[in-house]
């Protein structure tokens, strides 16, 4: 029973404690003056692969920024997808901003986003490049705000997506988890200096990137932001995340893609960061809960306790989601609470399991295996390239 108690309320203060930590890191940020931010030019690379919820919306944000100079790279495998039509439309109603679509994808890695937006990369004019997913919503200062959590320990600036405008049960489940759970613990770690990278939102620097060995390193993992994020923490640089989110509007969403999605990027945490990972079985309400329901059951406890215990855990959660004008209304709760009855089941799948789908590609997470194997072999044959450049070198050397 002692450790019972003892587990649930270091889980309780863990939830408490984190939660007050993104709070306090939110409101010191609000009340601190504003330091001029360096504007340099900016080239924004937007990947597109068909239609989507919001797609206009989100693209079309792209040319309301309030930034001096920037170009805008829209970016798409194939040249009848039907977001290259929409993404013309946009470009011939803004002439007054520099924008390029760029057609083809040069197959590089595992990943389909990569092979298709390393042309906008290599076509950029400007080294301050931000790559943004076509469902993300960019508000106008969005350039700002990433430039400004950029200094000299800084290898990339990024931002998580927090879900809004949800319409239906499967849009709030995926709000729940976006939001108060995934972009707090992220929040959380960049104020403990030790941010992940997230691939919805990313700002480079050419000339880092290339001391880094160039922007196809970000294949070296079948997910991007974790390649990112290992690349960066090698060179004893920081990922940073800006302080609020930029918003991704869900509208509805099916709850069987939403777990699909989840599993997905389980599956890849867990392939890339697997000793990380193996907390998250402890995060969530259910295990803590279902503790407090034993010893309730049990009469340690009262019978109220399991109640007041979880209106303490989402009563805080939601005060996070207000703060951050993040879905925050009464039906937000049960979305929470069936998340966090989710996350064991999550946990488990991730582990027992390797394959997943993204937009309409069948992937497994032992690409990453093949990745590494193939930056081994491709390792291996540059040293002996350079041994015989050597060899050759000597031999004329001696030959003179």
């Amino acid at each position: 029973m002692t450790f019972l108690i003892w587990f649930a309320a270091i889980a309780l203060l863990v939830q408490l404690a984190s939660i007050a930590v993104v709070l306090s890191v939110k409101l010191r940020h609000k009340n601190r003056e504003a330091a001029p931010t360096p504007r340099p030019p900016v080239t924004l690379i937007r990947p597109i692969c068909g239609l989507e919820n919001n797609l206009e919306r989100c693209l079309a944000s792209s040319f309301q920024l309030d930034w001096p100079t920037y170009e805008i790279l829209f970016c798409v495998a194939r040249a009848d997808d039907p977001a290259a039509s929409l993404a013309r439309r946009l470009m011939a109603e803004h002439p007054d901003i520099a924008s390029t679509l760029l057609v083809g994808e040069d197959p590089f890695s595992a990943n389909p986003k990569l092979n298709n937006v390393v042309k906008g990369w290599r076509s950029a004019r400007h080294d301050w490049i931000v790559m943004t997913d076509s469902n993300v919503l960019m508000p106008s200062d969005t350039i700002e705000r990433m430039i400004a959590r950029w200094d000299e320990r800084t290898g990339l600036v990024c931002s998580p997506p927090a879900g809004t405008e949800p319409e239906n049960a499967g849009a709030l489940l995926e709000s729940a988890w976006l939001d108060s759970f995934q972009a707090r613990w992220q929040l959380f770690a960049d104020a403990c200096g030790f941010g992940f990278a997230q691939g919805k939102s990313m700002l480079f620097n050419r000339h880092v990137m290339t001391q880094l060995g160039g922007f196809e390193r970000l294949g070296d993992e079948v997910a991007e932001d974790a390649a990112a994020t290992l690349l960066i923490r090698n060179a004893g640089l920081k990922v940073r995340i800006v302080h609020e989110p930029f918003p991704q509007p869900l509208g509805p969403r099916d709850i069987k893609a939403v777990w699909k999605r989840q599993l997905r990027w389980a599956r890849l945490r867990r392939a890339s960061f697997p000793l990380y990972f193996l907390p998250e079985i402890l995060t969530g309400a259910a295990l803590p809960l279902a503790a407090m329901i034993a010893l309730a059951a049990t009469g340690a406890l009262p019978l109220i306790a399991p109640i007041a215990y979880l209106a303490a855990w989402y009563g805080a959660e939601v005060l996070l989601a207000r703060s951050y004008s993040w879905p925050s209304g009464w039906r937000i709760v049960p979305a929470m609470l069936a998340r966090d009855l989710l996350l064991p089941g999550l946990f488990v799948a991730a582990w027992f399991g390797s394959g997943f789908e993204w937009r309409g590609n069948a992937m497994t997470v032992a690409d990453n295996d093949n990745s590494r194997t193939a930056r081994f072999r491709t390792a291996v044959a540059r040293t002996r390239d350079r041994a015989r450049e050597k060899a050759r070198a000597l031999v004329a050397a001696r030959s003179h």
